[in-house]
């Protein structure tokens, strides 16, 4: 059976007061390999008049380019609704399978912005990268400035001491490398090494962690405003200078050697202390940076491994390694000062 009439029932009995629950222009949105994303109409009548909404659906694929806990996605959106980090309304979530083959959520739909980072560069956006910069950073140091027991999410986040953080992450990434990797990575492994041998301080404070914060993963206008920080499935508690390292992460500093294509380093650097009250340690930032190398590395390792083993065969699985692996050890290198 089709989605939509599937996804209409299911609606329907989560909203008792409506009636005429229609599911229109279901379509699938490109891009997003850890879940399949679709924008549509919901349609209702209420109080005798006909209404309607436009929502996201957020699917899990049949394999993924990396194994994430949905519900944490879900609260972590739910816990920032309402705070200075503009997130999306979360309406429903589903954790079984037989609804719609596959566990998923339903959320509003943030319209009217982009996402797309090679937007930037062009008329009208390019004029408003150092707006959109300053407001970036400041979102993520608002994030970092979260206290995670009182927004709920010591609750489903698990708990990890201020000194363990590095070696939960490095222990974590390093185990989906020797699980996933089908031809050696000896500039990754020799990174891992380096992070072992030179473990961070303990972390300011444990915190909440977006785990993807980079130009790309939230939605902005053309005046320089940020309306919705997207893409939560990574979401832990942790170091917060995790986020401000994969922030930086030369993958994703698109266009004249900016952070995230946006902002010089130091400067970001700058907005995030000031808002937040950390200290980017530059020592300590170094490790989260050079970690977040070998985290990016081996989720591309991942994507590759669903799609080699048939339990993906979507484009969007073997774009990343295809585009990225190279491009990670080499950022890899520039991070460790071989480059």
């Amino acid at each position: 059976m089709a989605l939509e009439p599937r996804l209409a029932t299911y609606i329907a009995a989560r909203m008792p007061h409506a009636s005429d629950i229609a599911v229109e222009d279901l379509s699938r949105i490109s891009g997003g390999a850890s879940r399949e994303t679709y924008r549509f109409r919901l349609l209702w009548t209420q109080d005798g008049a006909r209404q309607e909404r436009k929502l996201i659906l957020r699917r899990d694929p049949p394999a993924s380019l990396i194994d994430t806990e949905r519900r944490i996605e879900f609260e972590a959106y739910r816990a920032f609704r309402g705070s200075a980090v503009p997130v999306p309304e979360m309406l429903w979530l589903e954790e079984e399978d037989a609804v719609l083959d596959h566990p998923f959520f339903i959320a509003e739909e943030i319209a009217g912005f982009q996402a797309s980072p090679q937007l930037l560069f062009g008329p009208p956006y390019v004029e408003t990268l150092a707006k959109l910069g300053e407001r970036k950073w400041t979102i993520l140091a608002e994030i970092a400035k979260a206290d995670p027991a009182a927004i709920g999410l010591t609750e489903v986040m698990p708990a990890v001491a201020a000194d363990a953080c590095w070696d939960r992450e490095l222990s974590y990434w390093e185990g989906v490398l020797d699980e996933d990797e089908s031809e050696p990575l000896p500039i990754i492994r020799a990174a891992i090494r380096w992070l072992r041998a030179n473990p961070p301080p303990p972390a300011q404070k444990v915190g909440v962690v977006h785990g993807d914060y980079r130009t790309g993963n939230f939605l902005y206008d053309e005046v320089g405003g940020i309306h919705g920080i997207l893409d939560w499935e990574m979401a832990h508690l942790g170091d917060p200078l995790e986020d401000l390292g994969w922030s930086f992460n030369p993958v994703w500093s698109f266009g004249a050697g900016m952070a995230g294509g946006l902002l010089p380093r130091e400067q970001a650097i700058a907005i995030w202390e000031r808002a937040s009250g950390l200290k980017a340690d530059p020592a300590a930032l170094h490790w989260w940076e050079l970690f977040n190398c070998v985290k990016g590395q081996a989720i591309w390792v991942s994507s590759a491994r669903a799609w080699l083993d048939g339990g993906n065969r979507e484009p969007i699985m073997v774009y990343p390694p295809w585009a990225l692996l190279n491009a990670q050890d080499r950022a890899a290198l520039i991070v460790m000062g071989r480059l």
